[in-house]
């Protein structure tokens, strides 16, 4: 009785101080949010990866061997479709002069600047394979056409077999001081696209490259929270006056959700957090959520006036039957979301976090704030005799009648959902991101279908020595090397040192095509390289592909559109072929940004299996604590773990992917899940210990005081995810379908099964 009184006390507390709570909430707020205006939005695709995440240690030491390979590339397909007229030469020309200018480009590669080399006697002749265009004649456009459809450091990366579109790619180094790089040469290069097209409309232009893709994770993230925000704010708006009937209810309900987003987002910014497309998503998670307790506070205390209590009494009342479990509700979806800190991913690390500050924002501000305005509003309400609650009064009495069928009906569904899993695959697709609303996937997949791959498996294939790049031995095992990665399926270009190599054996034997071929000894090899190096042009040189004491050469296999399982089984199969075929100075792993995604879905779910079993643990511990019953601690474990199995069964059976998206839905679903079942056995334990009840009069009480909100609250849970469906941004529309799903489980077992089973344990014993 002791807690009864301190509840009560409380709820006269609040009373009160109620214009001191509503003063101090204001401060707390203002003073959180003024961290808002550090906020801003990370443009780079890096941030999906620890910093000791080792594929990403690969890659960057790769790039930092050679030179980074961020890139913009245009692609110009003329309307007639010939890319050898001196017209569209023309414009090649110019787009690759201009191409320089923009901000941090270090090379530009195109058809006409590529560096053909021929013999002059016994000189090497280096020169743009196009100058001046315009005065070209009908022998040397036919002569250049032959040398790029011959030359392997061109075909099927910058110009089509067709030869009806091409491709100017520039390699961009930001310094990454600020975040406004990247989104300064995207408008840059975007300029010069609508220059381009507007100057000459005889040829379309797409733009791709992974400074764009950086830019989408940007205009997901900034698009998402300008878009999904204010829709799902107008959603809950119109659920909310549907089922309060309130204005005042309603709108001191916006005002919460308002509050605990700005508490969450400007301790973010406090904290110093780059916002991502997944972050991003936290504003609309801490709106949701934040809905959830005020609506189990909002439905107590108007059911309350109703039958009779005052304004006041009411509000104790309240707050006697809701601060604890509100406060438990709060505190496992703090926990449940604090877990995806065992994420391999730092932007679902601060998800997680950032929820969880919003989420205790929303108990502080829902159990002060709320019940501080609705002792000072002038909220009236329209008195009934009745106390049935309708719907959730006869569902109660129908899932009593029938325990026996619900509690084996829903076992045989568990078990069949359950057997689905091992259907679900870790993979997916990482050009599929971003969908066709945004113009970098229409691009993108344009390109990739009609000229070159986006994505990439590069390698830094070790000599064993200073100038090893030069031994005949080392070069052959290079050239093995690339013809198998080329008869592999999914494969679209190959780049190598020997193809130059080749070429320039050619040419310094007369251009003798029989001699198009490796050199055979050393000393000659490293003659020709070394007079290629001195004759290109500044940016055009070698860097790219060759380390500085030339022990160790660059290889870059572009591939078409293939998902990160294919991938894997490319880097593996390519792994067993060094391992086989070449010494092991050569040995190097896969590095780029598809294998890095690849691989963090793997090492994710690994992670946030860790994670969810943390959090089932201590979540549990606390349920038997708060329930001072290990029995039904125990027993709630039960209904959330099922609603996991149900889901991961569903998606199983109707989809089959898991991607790094997915990997995290186990411990955010948890921490939300879990709430149903609070409220439930909070208030089925004070009808059996307090109240006196049998165990079917309890289960009853559960549906009559708790069942309404927990259904309305399933709804506002479900319409937020589901908004998060609307996105552009893969992972989020993953996230939010499945969450739903998860959720509505969720209901169904705290409804359905959890009653049944509360019947068959406990219906001896009060």
């Amino acid at each position: 009785m002791q807690k009864n009184s301190n509840n009560t006390s409380f709820g006269s507390w609040v009373i009160r101080f109620r214009w001191w709570v509503v003063l101090a909430t204001l401060i707390i707020v203002l003073g959180a949010a003024s961290g808002g205006r550090f906020l801003g939005f990370s443009t780079d695709y890096r941030v999906f990866f620890s910093k000791d995440n080792p594929q990403l240690l690969a890659f960057e030491t790769l790039q930092n061997t050679y030179t980074k390979n961020d890139n913009v590339m245009f692609a110009v397909e003329p309307k007639d479709g010939k890319v050898f007229t001196r017209e569209t030469l023309a414009i090649v020309e110019e787009i690759t002069r201009e191409s320089w200018q923009i901000p941090y480009s270090i090379r530009v590669d195109s058809v006409t600047n590529f560096q053909y080399t021929w013999s002059q006697e016994d000189d090497l002749v280096v020169q743009d394979l196009v100058e001046n265009a315009l005065n070209f004649t009908d022998a040397q456009l036919t002569k250049v056409q032959a040398v790029a459809l011959a030359e392997p450091l061109l075909l099927n990366r910058l110009i089509t077999p067709k030869s009806d579109i091409t491709g100017i790619n520039v390699t961009i180094n930001r310094p990454q001081k600020t975040i406004t790089e990247t989104p300064e040469v995207v408008t840059f290069a975007r300029e010069m696209k609508d220059k381009f097209e507007k100057k000459y409309p005889n040829v379309n232009i797409y733009m791709t490259g992974v400074v764009f893709m950086d830019n989408a994770f940007n205009e997901a993230g900034e698009g998402d929270m300008k878009s999904l925000v204010p829709f799902m704010y107008g959603i809950v708006l119109i659920i909310m006056a549907l089922s309060l009937r309130t204005f005042w209810g309603t709108l001191t309900t916006i005002l919460i959700m308002a509050f605990s987003i700005l508490t969450g987002m400007g301790i973010a910014g406090w904290s110093g957090i780059l916002l991502t497309p997944i972050s991003a998503n936290a504003p609309t998670i801490i709106l949701t959520l934040a809905v959830a307790d005020s609506i189990h506070i909002l439905v107590t205390f108007f059911y309350e006036m109703r039958h009779g209590k005052s304004k006041y009494e009411a509000i104790q009342e309240t707050l006697l039957a809701n601060h604890q479990p509100v406060f438990i509700t709060s505190l496992t979806t703090a926990i449940g979301f604090l877990s995806l800190n065992f994420s391999d991913s730092p932007p679902f690390r601060d998800l997680g976090n950032i929820v969880a500050v919003g989420v205790m924002a929303a108990y502080f501000y829902s159990v002060f704030f709320l019940p501080a305005m609705m002792a000072i509003l002038p909220v009236r309400v329209k008195a009934v005799s009745s106390s049935h609650n309708g719907f959730i009064d006869t569902l109660g009495d129908w899932v009593i009648h029938n325990k026996n069928l619900l509690f084996w009906g829903m076992i045989i569904i568990i078990t069949f959902l359950s057997i689905q899993i091992p259907r679900n695959i870790i993979d997916e697709k990482f050009n599929e991101y971003f969908d066709t609303r945004y113009q970098f996937r229409i691009d993108n997949d344009y390109v990739e279908e009609h000229l070159t791959g986006f994505e990439s498996i590069e390698y830094s294939l070790g000599a064993g020595e200073s100038g090893g790049i030069s031994n005949p031995k080392y070069l052959k095992k290079l050239e093995e090397f690339a013809d198998w990665y080329r008869q592999q399926p999914g494969v679209m270009y190959v780049s190598t040192l020997t193809d130059t190599m080749k070429r320039l054996n050619k040419n310094m034997h007369g251009d003798d095509e029989s001699y198009y071929r490796l050199p055979e000894k050393r000393d000659l090899s490293a003659q020709y390289l070394l007079l290629y190096e001195l004759s290109l042009p500044f940016g055009l040189d070698l860097n790219n592909q060759i380390n500085i004491d030339k022990s160790s050469t660059r290889f870059t296999a572009i591939l078409e559109s293939v998902s990160t399982q294919h991938a894997l089984d490319l880097e593996n199969s390519a792994q067993e072929w060094l391992k086989k075929n070449a010494p092991p100075e050569m040995a190097s792993h896969g590095a780029s940004p598809l294998i890095m995604f690849s691989h963090i879905a793997m090492r994710n779910i690994d992670s946030m299996m860790i994670g969810t079993l943390a959090a089932l643990l201590l979540i549990s511990a606390i349920l038997v604590a708060v329930l001072r019953s290990f029995k039904l601690g125990l027993v709630s474990t039960v209904p959330n773990l099922v609603p996991m199995v149900m889901t991961f069964g569903i998606w199983g059976w109707f989809v089959g992917e898991i991607g790094l998206a997915v990997s995290v839905v186990a411990p955010v679903a948890l921490g939300i899940i879990v709430d149903d079942t609070v409220h439930f056995l909070s208030k089925f334990r004070r009808a059996r210990m307090e109240l006196g009840k049998t165990t079917e009069e309890a289960v009853r009480y559960s549906f009559h005081t708790v069942g309404t909100a927990l259904f309305l609250t399933s709804v506002i849970l479900v319409c937020g995810f589901l908004v998060l469906t609307f996105s552009g941004f893969r992972m989020n529309v993953q996230l939010g379908f499945m969450t739903t799903i998860s959720i509505v489980c969720a209901l169904l077992a705290d409804f359905l099964f959890l009653p049944a089973l509360l019947l068959k344990l406990d219906r001896t014993t009060k």
